[in-house]
């Protein structure tokens, strides 16, 4: 996913979920070797990850809730950390 362009369709990798962590009051990404808390701005990416979206989608969708940011790089570079670490896969 290194070349993710904005028409790549992320979505998280088969076995890996996102979740609401109660106890903690933070979400998580699962696995089955573990669990990665993210940050509210990490979960709001993911939760629109869903193989249909583009990332250009998904950043003009966050940019109303960012207050007008400009967040296509930002989203591509969290998503290719992701997808190195096998949690991510896309359509093109």
């Amino acid at each position: 996913m290194s070349n993710m362009k904005n028409h790549s369709r992320p979505h998280l990798a088969q076995g890996v979920r996102l979740q609401w962590d109660e106890l903690r009051q933070q979400h998580l990404l699962l696995m089955p070797e573990g669990a990665l808390m993210l940050n509210s701005t990490a979960a709001a990416v993911l939760e629109l990850c869903d193989g249909r979206r583009t990332i250009g989608a998904i950043a003009q969708r966050l940019k109303t809730q960012y207050r007008g940011e400009t967040l296509e790089d930002d989203v591509r570079r969290l998503l290719i950390r992701l997808s190195a670490r096998g949690l991510l896969v896309e359509r093109d």
